[in-house]
């Protein structure tokens, strides 16, 4: 399995360079991040080519796509951020939808779909994918739109692209709908992207009622060699939970 670490999250709140180097220290060499807005990037561009690590994956601009009113202005955030992922280096790039704006559900999911294919025109030869991600609207984010893994797999159909696929948050999925070795099975195709958390309490992936050796041997099987995001929490420091991982 490749790891790659979200230091947002695994290290919220700490130095971002002092947090890069722990990871490498932990034996790991791929990192990813929420939003880039705050983040002093042409440093970061430079440490990346300095030290050698992979990022893996980055957020867009976060602006809804539920509402069509709002399309030119997610399309022109996608542009700056494929820029930005280009210096990187980076192939993936993590979008969510928006949230639930009242409307009729068919109404934004067509928004989503038509903002999703013209994407495509930004997207097309630049070997970046667009993943997005459906989440849990039970426990984190109440109001949002997306949280199935079937529906997500309706929009994809319906965009028909190879460069957008679904980000398939495991802690997200477990809590939206469970059986999540079958969904991962039925979706493989277009899965861009994983992420991993412990569930309950959104800890380390040993802290949580799911085997993730036996999630992460069905994916291995299925012949995944793309990014397992690590998107958690941490309960105690973040190198004892990394070192298992980095180990497996």
């Amino acid at each position: 399995m490749n790891f790659s670490v979200c230091v947002d999250a695994v290290y919220m709140g700490k130095d971002l360079f002092t947090s890069l180097d722990a990871i490498q220290k932990c034996g790991l060499n791929t990192f990813e991040f929420w939003g880039w807005e705050d983040k002093p990037m042409d440093k970061l561009a430079d440490y990346v080519k300095a030290s050698g690590m992979t990022v893996a994956a980055f957020c867009t601009k976060f602006i809804s796509l539920t509402d069509p009113s709002k399309r030119d202005d997610y399309i022109e955030g996608l542009k700056e951020t494929v820029e930005w992922a280009d210096k990187l280096g980076c192939k993936t790039l993590i979008s969510q939808v928006g949230a639930d704006t009242g409307a009729r559900r068919e109404f934004q999911a067509d928004s989503l779909t038509e903002g999703l294919i013209k994407s495509e025109e930004t997207l097309k030869d630049t070997g970046i994918t667009l993943v997005i991600e459906p989440l849990n609207t039970r426990v984190d984010h109440k109001g949002y739109f997306l949280s199935s893994s079937d529906e997500t797999a309706d929009i994809l159909k319906a965009v028909n692209s190879p460069s957008v696929k679904m980000l398939f948050d495991i802690y997200h999925q477990q809590i939206s709908e469970g059986d999540i070795i079958r969904h991962i099975q039925e979706y493989i195709q277009i899965i861009g992207h994983f992420h991993a958390a412990g569930n309950p309490g959104r800890h380390e992936l040993y802290h949580s009622e799911l085997d993730y050796n036996k999630v992460f041997e069905a994916i291995n099987a299925l012949g995944y060699d793309k990014y397992m995001g690590l998107e958690y929490f941490p309960e105690n420091d973040p190198k004892i939970g990394l070192k298992k991982l980095s180990a497996l």
